[in-house]
């Protein structure tokens, strides 16, 4: 069976996935709970990779390094493949360090088959993934929060999609994650 390659992000309802301030990511405290962990667990348990941009790796190596239990064993034990033309090395474990067409990889790693391989945050490098139609399904968290202003997750540049919705499940603290599939081509 093909592999997935699936987005996971959590954003405002006005569409930021980061503050005005690099790592600005205060809106996740809302819709952190139970119910988002037990999710993050079982991503995490479904992958065989987690692929980052630099921006992306680096702050979450310099994280979930030092961090203890479920969460931080499994995203510190699973291999992970990081997109970057001006990194030199990746010393987080189990890294693998992309420097040129990640898009032959992506497609290759998808062909053999295998767990889901899962991009977090990385807004740059999904809109090279998006604009070459590799994602086969988006799951959004929608923090219930207008932020007014920051980073948005879908940059101006990217391809116009039809998706499908595959599920919405609404959270007791008022957030929402919808899974979304590309609309296949008849």
């Amino acid at each position: 069976m093909k592999r997935k390659l699936i987005m996971w992000n959590i954003m405002t309802l006005d569409g930021y996935f980061e503050g005005t301030k690099e790592w600005d990511l205060s809106f996740h405290e809302n819709i952190w709970g139970p119910e988002t962990e037990e999710l993050s667990i079982q991503q995490l348990e479904s992958a065989d990779f987690l692929v980052f941009g630099r921006k992306t790796y680096e702050g979450m190596a310099a994280y979930w390094k030092n961090e203890k239990g479920s969460i931080a064993d499994l995203m510190n034990s699973i291999p992970k493949i990081v997109v970057s033309r001006t990194l030199k090395s990746a010393d987080w474990n189990n890294t693998t360090l992309i420097q040129g067409n990640i898009s032959n990889e992506i497609k290759r790693l998808k062909e053999e088959g295998g767990k889901d391989m899962y991009v977090f945050g990385s807004a740059n490098l999904s809109e090279t993934l998006m604009n070459e139609n590799l994602f086969d399904e988006y799951r959004i968290g929608i923090s219930p929060v207008i932020l007014g202003n920051g980073n948005p997750l879908f940059k101006k540049d990217i391809k116009s999609y039809v998706l499908n919705l595959s599920s919405a499940n609404v959270l007791k603290n008022g957030g929402v994650i919808l899974t979304y599939t590309p609309k296949s081509e008849n």
